[in-house]
């Protein structure tokens, strides 16, 4: 009896100047998700630490190094802050839609202006229609993307979309992949940290029990907003552990 998806191939990529450390160098292993149990395979993987990008699980492998961490939130735990709070009521007239993972020319805009915005030099930055679509549509597992539209126009087209995010279903949680939104402070501030409570908020009524953000990077302030979600779980060498109250930083709004 075999069981591809226990012993799967696991290959390490080259170094890369690090995008959150100046003068650090990245590295990944990484296995591909294919087959009738990459769903499972993904689960798995995702409780030890590793994240999906298209038919791909990878988590960092980086010799001499171990800033990145994975983190969840405690999703049926969880409690708004007052500036949270503020936030929800802010943003409490847009339209949230859970979508099949098929990228549009509206989705491919916002984020466009996105990677310009916040990511200008980014490894994403020359990411054009084709790589976009391969990037949502990609998916061995279950996903949806989450669009985020202001109301609907008076003569009833679509509201503005301003937001998206690229978010898989796991067995024990939402695991948000990559979200992209209208970087506009003054219109819309905050907006990715709106997202983030959607999500929260999307697993709740699911019945699910954490929320997947990724990888926190101490010292990184592009990574600081992640601490804000308490109760928030780090990934050790003795498994999921709650950080520490006094531990992370603040940071601007997403």
């Amino acid at each position: 009896m075999t069981a591809p998806f226990r012993f799967p191939r696991f290959f390490v990529t080259s170094p890369q100047p690090c995008p959150y450390l100046p003068g650090r160098q990245e590295r990944k292993v990484f296995t591909e998700l294919s087959g009738p149990n990459a769903t499972e395979l993904n689960d798995a993987l995702g409780r030890i630490g590793f994240r999906r990008s298209q038919s791909v699980a990878y988590r960092p492998s980086c010799a001499g190094c171990a800033a990145c961490v994975s983190v969840r939130v405690r999703a049926s735990e969880f409690e708004p802050n007052a500036t949270q709070r503020k936030l929800m009521r802010r943003h409490a007239d847009l339209e949230a839609t859970a979508c099949r993972p098929w990228a549009t020319d509206e989705q491919y805009g916002v984020m466009r202006h996105y990677l310009s915005a916040r990511h200008p030099g980014g490894g994403m930055a020359a990411m054009d229609e084709g790589d976009f679509a391969d990037m949502v549509e990609q998916s061995p597992v279950n996903s949806v993307i989450v669009e985020y539209r202001e109301p609907p126009e008076a003569n009833g087209r679509p509201g503005r979309l301003v937001g998206c995010c690229l978010t898989d279903r796991q067995a024990d949680g939402l695991s948000m992949v990559y979200s992209f939104f209208d970087t506009d402070q003054d219109a819309r501030p905050g907006l990715g940290n709106f997202i983030i409570l959607d999500h929260i908020a999307r697993a709740r009524e699911a019945g699910l029990p954490y929320i997947y953000l990724g990888y926190w990077v101490k010292g990184s302030a592009r990574m600081a907003y992640k601490t804000r979600y308490r109760p928030l779980e780090v990934l050790g060498a003795h498994g999921w552990t709650l950080l520490p109250e006094n531990e992370g930083q603040e940071a601007p709004h997403r």
